[in-house]
């Protein structure tokens, strides 16, 4: 059984940074490609970035520059690291996993999905 599970949201100040985490289980984190995703309120759910099999990130050109993506595969763990947070940054922070190498930044893509981390961040 597949399990994607995040951690690491909270309420942050503008500019500040932070740190999310996605623990893996039923999947092995070196063999797919995974991505973050998030919805802000009345919002529709939108691409964050994303890494494949070999470690390569991408990002959405609203977070170039801002966003990293890196792993852990002896803790078969994803991050997403956001520096220079804005308020408009403020929405649920998603994991997802696709049993594939390769990367999407299409969500429909992703047949595994977390429960979400919420990040609010206040001006």
């Amino acid at each position: 059984q597949v399990q994607l599970v995040e951690s690491g949201g909270g309420l942050v100040q503008a500019g500040d940074s932070l740190r999310l985490s996605c623990v893996a289980s039923g999947l092995t984190t070196s063999n797919i490609a995974m991505g973050w995703f998030r919805q802000a309120p009345g919002k529709e759910r939108e691409f964050v970035g994303t890494i494949n099999w070999v470690g390569r990130s991408s990002y959405a050109s609203a977070m170039k520059g801002r966003a990293a993506i890196s792993r852990d595969v002896d803790k078969n763990t994803m991050y997403l690291q956001v520096g220079n947070l804005k308020p408009e940054d403020t929405a649920v922070y998603y994991c997802a996993a696709r049993n594939t190498h390769y990367e999407s930044s299409d969500p429909d893509a992703y047949p595994y999905w977390g429960q979400g981390t919420r990040v609010t961040v206040s001006s």
